[in-house]
C-alpha cells in the first residue's frame, strides 16, 4: 500500500512538474524594429509585437519571458530552443514554412518604397532603377524582393532596419524597401525620417513576398503551443485587448488594415 501511494504522489508530482514547465515560454524577438520591437532607453523589450505576445500568455496563463535576438539568427535560434515562439513582425511564407510552423496572422502586411524627397522616381522596373543603391534588411522578404525585381541595380542590405535608414538620412542610398508600417512611423514620427524621406509608388503586397500575413512561429512540432496561440489570439480579438494594443500605436486596425 505504501509502495502504491508512493507510486501516486510521485506521478501527481511529475504531472505538475510538466505543466510547470509548460506553462513557461521564452518569446524571441529583434528588438531593432520600432515600432514593432525595440529596446527602451532602459534596455527594456517593447512594441507591439511584445505586447501581442505577452497578452497571448497572459491568456494562456503562461510565465513569459522576452528575449533579444539578432534578425538573421532568429530563425536558427528557434530550431537550437533557445526560445520557445518567435514574434517579431514575421511574413509567413512558403520559404520559411519549411524551417517553421505559423500561427494565423496577427496582423496583415505591405512592403513599400522610400526614398529621399524630391528624388523623382516614379517608375519601378529594373530598367528605370539600373545604378540605383538600394536598401533593405538583410534576411527578409524586403531584401528577397529588391534582388528579384531589381537585379541592375547596386543592393546594399543592412543587419537592422535602423542602419538602413541611417544610410539613407545621409545620402548613401537613393531608394530602399521595407515594411510598410515601421517606414511610415518613420517617416511621419522620427525627426530624421520626416525632414529627409517619403514613402513613394504604391504598396507592395505580392504574396510571393508578403505571404499571408505577419504570423508567430513554432517549431514545427510544436501543435500544441501553435493552437493555444491561435485560440489565444481569437479572444484578446474578441474581448478588445488586441484593439487597445494596436490603438496604442496605430491609427488602423493592423489585423485588418482598415
Amino acid at each position: 500500500m505504501k509502495k502504491q501511494i508512493a507510486a501516486m504522489m510521485l506521478a501527481v508530482m511529475a504531472t505538475a512538474t510538466a505543466a510547470t514547465a509548460a506553462d513557461k515560454i521564452k518569446i524571441g524577438t529583434e528588438g531593432a524594429y520600432p515600432p514593432f520591437n525595440f529596446v527602451d532607453s532602459a534596455g527594456k523589450i517593447g512594441g507591439f509585437d511584445v505586447d501581442i505576445g505577452l497578452a497571448l500568455c497572459e491568456r494562456m496563463k503562461a510565465d513569459c519571458e522576452v528575449v533579444a535576438q539578432d534578425w538573421d539568427g532568429i530563425i536558427p535560434g528557434l530550431l537550437a530552443k533557445k526560445y520557445d515562439l518567435i514574434i517579431a513582425s514575421m511574413f509567413i511564407t512558403e520559404e520559411r514554412k519549411k524551417q517553421v510552423a505559423f500561427t494565423n496572422p496577427y496582423y496583415l502586411a505591405a512592403m513599400t518604397h522610400v526614398a529621399p524627397k524630391g528624388a523623382g522616381i516614379t517608375t519601378f522596373t529594373n530598367e528605370a532603377l539600373k545604378g540605383k543603391v538600394i536598401g533593405a534588411q538583410s534576411g527578409t522578404t524586403q531584401a528577397d524582393f529588391i534582388a528579384a525585381t531589381y537585379p541592375d541595380a547596386e543592393i546594399k542590405l543592412y543587419p537592422t532596419q535602423d542602419e538602413a535608414n541611417l544610410d539613407m538620412v545621409n545620402g548613401r542610398l537613393d531608394l530602399q524597401v521595407g515594411d510598410m508600417l515601421p517606414l511610415l512611423d518613420w517617416v511621419t514620427k522620427n525627426d530624421d525620417g520626416k525632414a529627409c524621406c517619403e514613402i513613394i509608388g504604391e504598396p507592395i503586397t505580392d504574396k510571393k513576398f508578403v505571404g499571408d500575413g505577419v504570423g508567430i512561429a513554432v517549431r514545427q512540432d510544436d501543435n500544441d503551443l501553435r493552437e493555444k496561440l491561435n485560440k489565444a489570439l481569437d479572444e484578446i480579438r474578441a474581448d478588445g485587448t488586441y484593439k487597445k494594443i494596436n490603438d496604442k500605436y496605430f491609427a488602423i486596425d493592423v489585423y485588418t488594415m482598415k
